[in-house]
């Protein structure tokens, strides 16, 4: 869980500075990269979770 709130706020920063600083639009794409594999990791995660725990 901190693994993913940690990436989420490396993105967030990234995609910030890529969007204020004007020549630096790479930033933003990496932010917005890191985000999205941010967001798939967390799903996997709890897909695998879930699936563990069965009803009896």
């Amino acid at each position: 869980m901190a693994l993913f709130l940690f990436l989420v706020i490396v993105a967030i920063v990234l995609g910030l500075i890529g969007w204020v600083v004007h020549g630096l639009g790479y930033l933003l794409i990496i932010g917005v990269v890191v985000l999205v594999v941010d967001i798939v990791l967390g799903l996997v995660r709890l897909a695998r979770r879930s699936r563990r725990r069965r009803i009896r």
